[in-house]
Formats: structure tokens, C-alpha cells, sequence
């Protein structure tokens, strides 16, 4: 739990940590992604302590530091102030969340060109209340959301009772990968939230990297379309 974990070698590096949320616990992801000028991408990151922050020195230069959503962002403070000279691009929406955040840049469609040779990119519209950008990451084709999937089961570490109770018996997403309930009540523009993602399922990604519940590392893009099929057969009937 304390120590980074090697997801692909030499390329991908994820780090879980327990969380509070609405009176559950369970854990969350930091992403780490090396890029192909060697320096390094932390994505969502957890709280940087000193021990975390020898762990990322080791592995290289950190040049962006990413908050992802509207819901990840909590750690974006840490992160600066371990790594001073990297720059930080959001979500939109974070800015409104904490708005004496200090950001170089907005996260949208199209990825920085400095990122443009490591991944494809794109802001997820259409939800009331969640924005989030999912990432391809091209050389390891790899998906890295947050809460666009949870994949909660019983072999998913550090969940407390009362989030299993919840995602058994109310949301029935027990072993069932679905987005995030905010997501799940809140699609306000279903042609729009269509669009993304079917952008998503159009990349060649063979794993997915959540930030909540189980990595998905088989029949991965099945396992999306799957988790999406609500909304993608709502917006087909519309």
C-alpha cells in the first residue's frame, strides 16, 4: 500500500491509498506515467509524502502533474509542492472546487503537444455533475480513468462495509463495473456523453487503469462497453 507498484515495465507505475467518502472507505489510484522524453506524468495524485516523494525521484523528472476531474483533485497541493517545477493541467470544473488553485492549463480533447507522441485524450461531457479526461496511453495501450468505471468485488482491498452495502444492494454494481453513481444519475446530455464514449471505445486499449475497484486487464474494451450500455442504448433509442 505505502510503496509504488510497477504496472508496466519501465512505463507505467500506480500507487493505491484508503480514502473516506460519504461515510465509506475504500482505496484510490495515483497513476505514474513515464513519457517518451523520459521525464514523468503523475496522474490523480495521492497525498506526496516524504517516502512517496523519494519513490518518484527515483524514477525520473516529474514535468505535469494532472487532476483528471471535478473529484480528483484533492492532492493536487501535495503534489506542488513536491514537485515545484512541474506544471499542473485540470480538468475543467476543479478550478470552481478550489478556485484559488494555481494551474498552467486546461485538460480537454486534444493533449498537450508536449504529450501529443505518449496519448490520446478526451474530456467526457454530458453528466450534471462529473467532468473527468480519459487517457489512452499509446505505448502500453492503456486505459487510465477515474470514475468513468468502478470495479468493486470481493477481491477489491480496503472497502469498508458500508460501501459494500451500497454498491450491493442499492446500486447493484457489486462485481457489475458501471460508472460511478454520480454519473450513473446525473447524464443530462446523452448525445453528448455518447460521443465521448464512443471516442473511448474507438482506441486499442487491452487493460484499464481505475481509480476505484479492480485493474481491468481482460477483455477490457468488452468490460467498457459493457459498463456504458445503459446510456449507449439510451442515446441509440433517443
Amino acid at each position: 500500500m505505502n510503496d509504488l507498484y510497477k504496472y508496466q515495465k519501465n512505463a507505467i507505475w500506480i500507487k493505491e491509498y484508503p480514502i473516506r467518502y460519504a461515510g465509506t472507505k475504500f482505496n484510490s489510484r495515483m497513476t505514474i506515467v513515464r513519457l517518451t522524453n523520459s521525464n514523468l506524468m503523475i496522474h490523480s495524485p495521492c497525498d506526496i509524502d516524504e517516502p512517496t516523494k523519494a519513490s518518484i525521484n527515483k524514477l525520473g523528472k516529474v514535468e505535469f502533474i494532472i487532476a483528471p476531474s471535478n473529484f480528483h483533485y484533492f492532492y493536487i497541493s501535495s503534489a506542488q509542492e513536491a514537485f515545484p517545477d512541474a506544471e499542473t493541467l485540470i480538468c475543467p470544473g476543479v478550478e470552481i472546487k478550489i478556485p484559488n488553485i494555481k494551474f498552467n492549463w486546461f485538460l480537454g480533447d486534444q493533449p498537450d503537444p508536449r504529450l501529443i507522441q505518449d496519448f490520446e485524450q478526451v474530456l467526457v461531457r454530458g453528466s450534471k455533475y462529473m467532468w473527468e479526461i480519459a487517457f489512452f496511453h499509446k505505448k502500453t495501450r492503456t486505459l487510465i480513468l477515474v470514475d468513468l468505471i468502478e470495479n468493486f468485488t470481493d477481491k477489491t482491498a480496503g472497502v469498508s462495509w458500508s460501501l459494500k452495502f451500497w454498491w450491493k444492494a442499492i446500486f447493484h454494481m457489486w462485481a457489475n463495473p458501471k460508472p460511478a453513481p454520480e454519473y450513473q444519475f446525473g447524464w443530462k446530455d446523452k448525445k453528448s456523453a455518447c460521443g465521448s464514449l464512443n471516442r473511448i471505445l474507438q482506441w486499442d486499449f487491452d487493460k484499464i487503469i481505475v481509480s476505484h475497484g479492480d485493474l481491468i486487464e481482460e477483455n477490457a474494451k468488452k468490460v467498457a462497453s459493457l459498463s456504458w450500455r445503459r446510456i449507449l442504448k439510451c442515446h441509440r433509442k433517443a
